[in-house]
């Protein structure tokens, strides 16, 4: 149970858009110290002197590649030396990648999706939960929360999305078994996994960040079929990132581990685990709307036969 929010310390990566910034805000009204983390420049400057605006007691801004492993350490060490152990940390930086058949995918779509989806989870509990650690053991009061952004494609194996599954499953792993360690050791530090489904936040526009440019024109087919279906889904999403953010808060305070934007979809998980169960193959991920599946099937089919 969270003991108050005013006057804590909030590590936020991922802060200029989406999740990050609507977390942000709610933790700006509560008069939180803040450290916002994003690799976009403009929209870190932005969330920043929005989150003065709103009531936060002190903003650190930084801009930061959260795979780097150099750049979060120092960046852990400034936060330290500047605002002590943070209470919080958001752990949401995340890109959606190119999408498309497995084998369609580059070393640099594999390198750019893993570097900030699991590499940037890895180096945020790697540097920040030692001195949070360190904190709870110098005060039996203290009390802090770890949440690490997953997906339900963390859950699910969708096709044609391949590298970004295999980094958000890993984001469950990693962050299960975090619950797990932490259990061992003490009872004043917690975690979260936040697995959204489809909601409308910059994600499908996340190439805007990568560091080697796209050739569009290079795409092959199931990679544009993959962009066309991942934009037309997050953007009809009907929850919004700021219903989000306050169920995360919610479930800090009640000490919830798994946090579901849209608990229908896990009908889907449970087809999933009934299938591993019961040593079946896997249900087909087009079960409920065959005429997607359909639709997909045909547009790579005729490809691969042109």
């Amino acid at each position: 149970m969270l003991n108050g929010l005013s006057g804590k310390t909030a590590v936020l990566t991922g802060a200029g858009s989406g999740f990050g910034l609507e977390c942000m805000r709610i933790a700006a009204k509560a008069g939180m110290q803040l450290v916002l983390v994003d690799v976009q420049a403009d929209a870190l400057a932005q969330s920043a002197e929005h989150a003065r605006s709103l009531g936060a007691k002190q903003v650190m801004a930084r801009q930061v590649d959260v795979g780097n492993a150099q750049a979060m350490d120092a960046l852990a060490q400034e936060v330290l030396a500047t605002m002590g152990a943070p209470h919080f940390v958001f752990n949401n930086a995340g890109v959606g990648g190119s999408g498309g058949l497995l084998w369609e995918q580059s070393v640099k779509d594999w390198e750019w999706v893993l570097n900030v989806n699991l590499w940037g989870v890895i180096h945020g509990v790697r540097v920040f939960t030692p001195m949070m650690l360190q904190a709870a053991a110098q005060d039996p009061s203290w009390q802090g929360h770890i949440v690490n952004t997953a997906s339900m494609a963390g859950l699910l194996t969708p096709p044609n999305m391949g590298v970004y599954n295999v980094s958000k499953h890993a984001v469950v792993s990693l962050t299960e078994t975090l619950y797990q360690d932490l259990r061992l050791v003490t009872e004043q530090l917690h975690c979260s996994v936040l697995c959204p489904y489809f909601v409308p936040t910059g994600i499908a526009t996340s190439e805007r960040n990568r560091p080697d440019a796209v050739d569009t024109a290079a795409l092959t087919t199931s990679q544009k079929v993959a962009r066309a279906m991942t934009q037309k889904a997050v953007n009809s999403g009907k929850v919004s990132a700021q219903d989000i953010a306050s169920k995360v808060f919610a479930a800090m305070a009640d000490n919830q581990f798994y946090i579901f934007s849209h608990p229908h979809a896990l009908g889907n998980v449970r087809a999933r685990m009934e299938d591993i169960l019961q040593l079946q193959n896997p249900t087909d991920a087009f079960a409920d709307r065959p005429e997607l599946g359909e639709q997909l099937r045909e547009a790579l089919r005729q490809t691969s036969l042109a």
